[in-house]
This record gives structure tokens, sequence and C-alpha cells, in this order.
């Protein structure tokens, strides 16, 4: 920059959202040495080393991702490309009481993170061993010290994983299978009162009971967390309401009287200090839509002046779509018989298909398809209630495949390939449509008998080689917007990073900014704020704002092409080589104009500059 100039980057013309919430103004910016420098109207351009014309442009602080286990890609790629082209410029990791803060843990032949992280997350666990080779720490301390070090391309914000914290405590077989010691759980509070002095966001629980171990032998036993008594989190939660964090959990959904009462924990009129809490979460459930009302309902009490609380549940800003291999998906932990097959190895084909040919595990299969499905029953009249026993989509008429194994059938719902079997069985040659689906018709078992057998044949005939979704909630969005502003919701729980072939949430931000858009311009300041300056404040980051002196952590948006944008249009499903896997993404194009990270521009014209990876331009935040 030559003596005349003044500042690095002048953003002109651009219409500006500043996380306040107000309605946008036209407004340029300056950005000097990674920071905020002017605001103001038609600046001069000759006090900039470069000018970027932002006419027809959104411009808004970098968007926050409350809601990723992308703890687990940072250390392989700390640039985090998915999340970047997106706008994302900070996220969150140590979510649903697992991360890697504590290191590899991988005493006494134990393997931790593989064993808590590959179902939990559906990470296949030869990803996650290149995960763990990466790890060079053993402590809180040094691993945000680490991202020192690394060519950060996001800002990250870390929570303490209770699962991980109770190892750390008392080894992997110990926390699920015994309480703590007074001195076992004395160790917990004090590396916890470690960590919240060092920066930590806050602490994370989980409590969904389809949360299991992968190693054996504990592939029948859940994560360490949900070993915990009341006593234990309320004591490591003072901990973390001593320091005005967060604490980040799920519901226990196999109680409601228990859920109630550990959510009771936010309350300061019962426990002396208001406990920051955030949870999972609130949409529109395809088969329980009226469930998060009540959840909304219940923050609302424990809110008021009553309980003196602060509760909100994360809101997922696009339609929930599941992909599923198979049978491998986060879903069908739920169920007892499915669980068991998930529970086998990655590539145990053999060990599987053991089961689907035991006639005593395929009568459990058949009980678990139709529970709540027919019937003269109470699950059944729960169901048809809105308040199902179980939340797997089982209908037919409700999966479509995506990846299938008789190309016909890709695009097509279950329940017609299921139709046709039937007519095909029934004398209709003409059902088939090719010799291929000819052929795998023919293939199955005759006379087939109902949508359970036809699952069962799909899964003795290909295992995990048909691929299959599903909209578990917020189908068609609508009512999305409202959940996402909601004053007792809060838009996150998009899960980047992990479920890897299951889900791509990466877009969540942009399609809450979408759906905001539908409503005017004063609707979108409002989303801005929800995701940038809102979050940044409620777990205590100095992040999501323009403010002068602020680190210019910057998103450029194009309206137009986020307005004609289906994200269903833009999933793709590729093999990157960083896992040697294969991984679901949504990469729309032309919508994200251009990001800064500390003032560096990282993203523009659809493709990330050289500066992203080549320095560390992101920082570990540390919550004060």
């Amino acid at each position: 920059m030559s003596d005349g100039q003044s500042w690095d980057v002048l953003i002109r013309n651009a219409t500006v959202f500043d996380g306040s919430g107000d309605a946008p103004r036209k407004l340029d910016l300056a950005l000097r040495k990674g920071r905020i420098a002017a605001k103001g109207s038609a600046l001069p351009a000759n006090h900039a080393g470069r000018v970027v014309d932002a006419g027809g442009l959104w411009l808004m602080p970098g968007l926050l991702d409350i809601h990723t286990h992308l703890d687990l890609e940072v250390d392989l790629e700390p640039t985090l490309p998915e999340v970047v082209r997106h706008g994302t410029t900070t996220v969150l990791v140590g979510n649903c009481s697992l991360g890697t803060c504590f290191g590899t843990q991988a005493f006494g032949g134990q393997e931790p993170i593989i064993d808590c992280f590959t179902r939990v997350e559906n990470i296949p666990k030869s990803v996650l061993r290149k995960c763990v080779e990466a790890i060079t720490w053993d402590n809180t301390g040094d691993y945000l010290d680490h991202f020192d070090d690394l060519p950060l391309g996001p800002n990250i914000g870390a929570f303490v994983p209770h699962s991980m914290l109770r190892i750390e405590a008392m080894g992997l077989a110990d926390s699920i299978s015994r309480a703590p010691t007074s001195a076992e759980l004395a160790r917990m509070d004090e590396l916890l009162e470690s960590a919240m002095r060092q920066g930590y966001v806050g602490m994370s629980t989980d409590g969904l009971p389809f949360h299991y171990l992968a190693n054996e032998p504990h592939t029948d036993q859940r994560i360490p967390t949900q070993f915990a008594s009341f006593g234990e989190l309320r004591r490591l939660l003072a901990t973390v309401r001593g320091h005005d964090r967060v604490w980040q959990t799920t519901p226990i959904l196999q109680n409601r009287a228990t859920a109630l009462l550990y959510f009771a924990l936010t309350s300061g009129r019962l426990f002396g200090k208001t406990l920051k809490t955030s949870a999972l979460s609130v949409m529109e459930f395809a088969l329980a839509p009226r469930a998060a009302k009540a959840f909304l309902g219940f923050a609302g009490l424990m809110n008021s002046r009553l309980f003196k609380g602060n509760l909100h549940f994360q809101a997922l800003g696009t339609n929930f779509r599941i992909w599923s291999d198979g049978i491998v998906s986060p879903m069908y932990e739920e169920l007892d018989s499915t669980c068991r097959l998930i529970a086998k190895e990655y590539d145990d084909v053999a060990g599987r298909r053991a089961l689907l040919d035991d006639p005593a595990w395929v009568e459990a299969f058949r009980a678990d398809w139709h529970h709540g499905r027919r019937g003269r029953n109470l699950a059944y009249l729960k169901a048809r209630l809105g308040f199902p026993e179980h939340m797997v989509v089982r209908e037919l008429d409700r999966l479509v495949f995506d990846g299938a194994p008789v190309p016909d059938w890709d695009g097509e719902t279950l329940q017609a390939v299921y139709e046709r079997v039937l007519a095909y069985q029934a004398g209709a040659g003409a059902a088939a449509r090719s010799a291929d689906e000819e052929a795998a018709l023919a293939a199955f078992p005759k006379p087939l008998g109902d949508d359970a057998d036809f699952m069962l044949h799909l899964l003795r005939e290909y295992d995990k080689g048909f691929r299959f979704w599903t909209d578990v909630g917020n189908v068609g969005n609508r009512a999305t917007l409202d959940y996402l502003l909601h004053e007792r919701a809060l838009p996150g729980f998009n899960d980047s990073g992990a479920h890897i072939t299951n889900m791509a949430f990466f877009d969540g931000n942009l399609m809450s900014l979408k759906l905001a858009q539908q409503h005017g311009l004063d609707t979108v300041g409002r989303m801005v704020r929800r995701l940038t300056r809102e979050p940044a404040e409620f777990f205590g980051l100095d992040v999501g704002t323009l403010d002068i002196g602020a680190q210019a952590d910057i998103t450029l948006i194009d309206p137009e092409r986020l307005r004609d944008w289906d994200c269903n249009d833009t999933r793709e499903y590729i093999y990157r080589d960083l896992f040697e896997h294969h991984q679901l993404v949504n990469r729309p194009q032309d919508i994200v104009r251009q990001v800064f990270i500390h003032g560096e521009s990282v993203w523009e014209d659809d493709a990330f500059t050289p500066v992203l990876g080549s320095r560390s331009l992101g920082r570990a935040l540390r919550a004060a």
C-alpha cells in the first residue's frame, strides 16, 4: 500500500445488514489490518489498496454455525471449505458431549473418539482414524492453543464435551458401568473449571436414547454422558453457571418427566443464577408436527419470571432431509432391531446377513417396522394423535430412491417400486421397464407379503448398496421461518461435519436468509441478527458485528440468486480425497459472492482464493 492509502480494502455501494436487526442501509465499508476501519457514504476510493463494487449485493457480518462436529475435520483441513463457501466464518465444536479437546484419550487400549463418534455422528472408523492421527495435544489448554499453529479458516469456539470429560476422569469402561467416586467427580469439576478459565464456551451433554458406542464389547451401551446422575450434572453445571457460560444439550426423550427435571437446571430461581441453555431441537417433525410447540411452551415457562431461566431450542433453517445407505442411517438407531444391524462393523456384510437370515431377528424387525402403524393399540393411537413412540419414517411413500441399485428406480418412492413388484408378481409383465428392472423384480420373494418384506429383501439383496432419502422434519418449510424467528429458539442444529453420507446442512444459514427474504428486507435484517450478533452475544464471543474495530469477517450475498435457489437441487454426493470416502455436501453457485475472514478475501467468483490455507485467518475464540 502506498503512503496515500489508508485502507486495505474498500467495499462500496453494498446494502448493509449490520447484525443489529435494523433495516439495511446503503453504505461503504473500509477494512484495515483485519479490522473494520470506517463506515459511511461515498468513502474515497483513492484511500484503498483494493476497491470492491458490491452494488446490488447484501453485506453482513460473517455467519455463525453454532452446532457443528467440525472438530474432526479441522485438523485435517483447517480451512473448513464447506462452511466458508456458505459465508460462515465462525463455528462451534464439541457439541453433543463429544469432542477432541482432551486429545486421543487412547490409554488402556481404548479408542474413545472412534467409539463415541462412529455411530452417534455416522462417520466411518477409517475416516475417524485419520482425524485421531492428527491429534498432538492431551489437555484443554493445548487444544485451544494449537489452533494458533494451523492455517485456520473460520474462527473456532469449543464446548467441553461431557462424555469425554467422564472418560478423562474415569476411563471409558468405568464411565459407562458405574458412578464416579468423589475423587473422580472432583477431578471432572477441576478439569471443567480449568477449561472455563481458558475460554471454553460451556459444556455439552446428550440425552438421546439412540446414541450408542461402536467398539466391542460396548456396542449395546450408550455414550458416557447418559450414565451421569442428576447430581453429577448439577455440580458440573454449577461451574458453567458460575462463569456465565452455556450448557448445550439434547432432551432425554425416553422419560419426559426426567427431561423436564434436567431442563429445570436453567432456572436462576431454583439454582441461584440463571444458566444459559441451548438445546436440540425445534422443527415441524413429519410424524409429530405439534412437538415443537410443546418444547417452546416449556421454554417459555422456564424463561418466565417464575423460574428465571434462559433456555432456547436450536432451529434448523431448512427441510430435515436424511439419506440412508441401506439401513445405515441415524434414523434406524432408534429401532432395536435395526440398531443391531448398524452395530455391525461398516464392512461386515456377512454379519448383517446373518441377522437378516435369523428368524428371531426378522420377527423383531417386523414388529419394529409396524409399531404404531397398524392395529388397535395405544402405540397406534399415539401416532395418530401426533405423538408417536418412534420418529422413524417407515411409510414407503415418504422414502425416495437416490442412488438406487436399478437406474429405473432413481427418483421414485419405495412405495412406487413396491407396487410394481406386486403388479409384476400378479402377472403384469409390462410392469418392468428394462431388463435390469425385470431381473430385480423377479428376484423378490414370491408372493411378497407387506412393506416390511419389501424392505427386508432390499437389505438382503443390496446391503448398503442402495440410497434413499426422506424428510423427517420441516417438510415444505411450512413453519420453518416461524421457528427460526421465535424468541425461544435460535437458528442452529446444522450438524455440519457429522453424518457425512446422511446429511448436508451446510446451507442452513443461507436457507434461513432465503426464507426471510420472502417476507421482505425487515425480516432479513432480523434474520441476520439471529445468525450473527445474537448467537455471538449468547455464547460470549467477540464476533458477529460490523462495529468499528471489530474483526473484519464479512459475507456478501447476491439476493437475486438467493431468491431463485432451491437447496434440494444443490446437494452433491462426492468423493473427498481428504477422507478417502464419500461425503454429502451442498454447493450452491453464485449466491455467496465473497467472504472475508480477518479482512482477507477467502472466497470470490465461486472459488477459494490462494490466501485461504496460506496462513491463519480465524482464531480460537475464548468466551468472556
